[in-house]
């Protein structure tokens, strides 16, 4: 089911209903459980069992870690949680992958294999939650926080559709202790909440499917060279489009949750106005990089072991962050690159980072836009289909080889140039400012005219939206 479809809309309404109804908060957590399981049996039921699965393991293991006191059988029941949902996350999107390369190898050895056809299909959103279920029995082991009482708020826990299929990746001391009492949103929260969903939804249906996606898919589309201006506005409206699809879906999430009288944390902070890649890292899926910096980098060693074990820690976690988003090596070549950024970024700062010329205006803005040109060019490997639609790309953008061909027309070009110097001037504005403090100076008709216009602009665009990018990942 699509927040960005009529369906979820009907879906929403009951829901909203069913959670203000006089009803105990345990039929309140059940409807919501229920409506999850629904919400996500929209794509496909079977796969329900795979929720099911991840839930009876890691709330058994749980338990068990908590009263266990033989660290070596406390490692074994991690073990099992572990390699659950490592080995659901594994068999279902990368089994493929790791046959195609296996494949390679006979290959290169002289060995004609052929393998059986995968025909497995990608569960959405197996992803995210196999990451916060893994954070939930990590989280005992370490005694960080302790197993949840209630069976019933810790499948909800797993389930809860607002971010279920594309996250906020959300920890369990976050959002299990809002399960404990009863919450209905207020009035400000239900305002609040509906304003968040129409602000994403804007973001997903008119800016990145109606505004950006379409330059972006012409040019990556392309099976020849391109000519650089061309291939830089097709980087540049992807950029656009990724942020938008992605942000505009945890932007939603958090407003449906809000509208329930849930808290989910902000997975976005204008990353496009970072200045630095650690900047833009605090900016961008916050919960998945904080949740690769505190399940992997830091267990690594983060940088308490010295300067090469930091930067193979930091090779190591972004190589597979990159992993993460897509079983291919365009991907892992993505995360490699922003695992460079990061080590060149920290040896560079260790060096010249004391000198007072980086605190000048100037010198910010020029940091900041050499960290955007970067960004861009990670996005091509994000992008691109396969290594030589990737190549194509970096090359004529790199070296501007003007005998390329050009494929987008006028309205495209316009559409991409104006889009994306209007996110970036908000990215800035917004870099330091929070959005309830912006929109609480606002005259009430001015933000009454600016919700209209979104809506008015929503509906006009909806026919063309797609399904949110991320939900592959």
């Amino acid at each position: 089911m699509l927040f960005n479809s009529l369906t979820f809309i009907a879906f929403f309404i009951l829901v909203l209903a069913l959670h203000n109804a006089p009803l105990s908060w345990t039929t309140k957590k059940t409807n919501l459980l229920i409506a999850s399981y629904l919400f996500y049996a929209a794509w496909n039921p079977p796969f329900v069992i795979l929720l099911w699965i991840s839930t009876v393991i890691d709330w058994h293991v749980a338990k068990k870690l908590f009263t266990e006191q033989v660290q070596s059988k406390r490692k074994a029941l991690l073990a099992v949680s572990v390699i659950v949902n490592l080995g659901l996350l594994g068999y279902f999107k990368y089994g493929g992958f790791l046959m195609e390369n296996f494949q390679v190898l006979m290959s290169m050895a002289g060995i004609d294999y052929q393998p059986p056809d995968w025909s497995i299909v990608l569960p959405v959103g197996i992803s995210f939650y196999t990451f916060q279920t893994m954070a939930y029995s990590l989280d005992v082991y370490l005694r960080r926080a302790e197993p949840s009482k209630s069976f019933l708020d810790f499948a909800l826990f797993v389930t809860f559709f607002p971010q279920l299929v594309a996250g906020p990746i959300v920890r369990p001391t976050h959002l299990l202790p809002q399960f404990a009492t009863p919450r209905v949103a207020t009035r400000q929260q239900l305002y609040w909440g509906l304003g968040l969903m129409t602000i994403g939804l804007f973001q997903k249906i008119v800016v990145a499917d109606g505004l950006l996606a379409p330059a972006s898919d012409a040019v990556f589309g392309a099976d020849m060279m391109l000519h650089p201006v061309d291939a830089w506005l097709g980087t540049l409206a992807f950029s656009g489009q990724i942020f938008s699809d992605f942000a505009g879906y945890s932007t939603t999430a958090i407003g449906v949750a809000l509208t329930l009288g849930f808290g989910l944390p902000d997975n976005f902070r204008y990353p496009y106005a970072a200045i630095g890649f650690s900047d833009f890292w605090r900016r961008w899926h916050i919960s998945l990089s904080t949740w690769l910096r505190d399940y992997l980098y830091i267990p690594l060693g983060g940088n308490r072991k010295g300067n090469i074990r930091t930067y193979a820690n930091l090779m190591t976690t972004m190589l597979l962050g990159g992993l993460w988003h897509g079983a291919s090596w365009t991907f892992v070549v993505w995360g490699g690159l922003h695992g460079v950024y990061l080590a060149a970024e920290r040896w560079l700062v260790a060096r010249l980072g004391h000198h007072q010329v980086w605190n000048k205006l100037v010198a910010r803005i020029l940091l900041a836009l050499l960290t955007y040109f970067l960004i861009n060019i990670t996005w091509v490997f994000f992008r691109a289909a396969d290594f030589a639609t990737a190549w194509r790309m970096i090359t004529t953008m790199l070296t501007f080889v003007t005998s390329g061909e050009k494929i987008l027309p006028t309205v495209l070009v316009l559409q991409t140039v104006i889009t994306t110097a209007v996110m970036l001037a908000i990215h800035w504005w917004m870099r330091n400012r929070r959005l309830d403090e912006v929109i609480d100076r606002m005259p009430v008709w001015l933000t009454g005219l600016l919700w209209g216009v979104m809506l008015m602009l929503i509906i006009i665009t909806q026919g063309g939206s797609d399904a949110f990018i991320y939900f592959q990942f």
